[in-house]
């Protein structure tokens, strides 16, 4: 080898080193939290499920103003009217992400009547729940607009401001199914790997960007009428998370930078599996822990 190569991988190996150390130490060391007293919130999907209890969080945390969207008025007023209650100010707009011109016409709206978004929380998403053979071709379609392409509409319609601010954060709501698909839900597993490499992307290209973060939070099975019926084998292990947890993790890891949370932790452990376990081997463990199956019962809200 030659001495520019030799330099050139020395150098790196002692880059690799600096960050290790500097993740372990960051990681050893409370985190400083973010004061949200300023903070102006938009939820996508608001209304109900994991989006209604982070409107909640979010304004119990001291949240100036919450934003709600989504498609039902009925369930957002119902929010809306909780949040309210609580003592915080909130408002809520009938908006589908899935259609773009809607899209930026509300972000107007909301930016003349409440004010520029200081937060965005991405978590609007449906799941139709069958196989590829049985699934309405429209319903495809469905999943891949609101799940995958609305992080796109509302992103661009929010972080322009953002970045004139320097002071912002784009927080997605993903899943684990991002990076270990199940059958039965070919739809939401794809649209959320895609929304996965979105937000990947995203995070690196605003590593140069002075107050503008972002935070991708990858929950298991969420006890929400979405995914309502599905069913592990092992229940007592793998129990399903409550939504009011997802909603704190979720803002603590906003507050604290935190880019990738797996809820829980032993998450962690499929990336590994997937990285070095042959296929078979892999297909076995799914088998036997019900993940195969798990759909076989599913009865959610779409």
């Amino acid at each position: 080898m030659t001495v520019k190569p030799l330099c050139a991988l020395v150098l790196l190996c002692l880059q690799i080193a600096y960050c290790v150390i500097k993740a372990g130490v960051c990681f050893l060391l409370p985190s400083k939290r973010k004061d949200l007293s300023g903070e102006v919130v938009l939820i996508t999907g608001g209304g109900r499920g994991i989006g209604r209890h982070l409107a909640k969080e979010f304004a119990k945390q001291g949240a100036k103003k919450v934003i709600l969207w989504g498609r039902t008025e009925k369930c957002l007023k119902e929010t809306c009217e909780e949040v309210t209650l609580g003592g915080s100010e909130c408002h809520y707009f009938v908006c589908d992400v899935a259609n773009r011109e809607e899209v930026y016409r509300q972000a107007m709206v909301v930016r003349e009547k409440v004010g520029d978004i200081t937060i965005l929380v991405n978590n609007a998403a449906v799941v139709h729940g069958k196989s590829l053979i049985d699934s309405d071709d429209d319903a495809l379609l469905k999943s891949q607009h609101i799940n995958t392409l609305g992080q796109f509409w509302t992103t661009k319609a929010f972080l322009p401001r953002m970045l004139e601010l320097r002071r912002g954060h784009v927080v997605c709501i993903n899943s684990i199914l991002s990076l270990s698909s199940i059958p039965g839900a070919i739809d939401y597993c794809t649209s959320k790997a895609s929304s996965l490499a979105f937000m990947e992307s995203l995070t690196l290209g605003l590593l140069d960007c002075p107050g503008v973060a972002c935070t991708t939070v990858l929950p298991f099975h969420t006890n929400t009428e979405m995914f309502q019926g599905m069913r592990v084998r092992f229940p007592q292990l793998f129990p399903p998370l409550k939504p009011e947890m997802v909603a704190q993790r979720t803002v603590d890891a906003m507050r604290t930078n935190t880019a990738f949370v797996y809820l829980p932790w032993t998450m962690r452990m499929l990336v590994l599996l997937k990285s070095f376990m042959p296929q078979h081997a892999l297909e076995e463990i799914y088998k036997f822990s019900g993940t195969y199956s798990c759909m076989n019962t599913f009865k959610g809200r779409t």
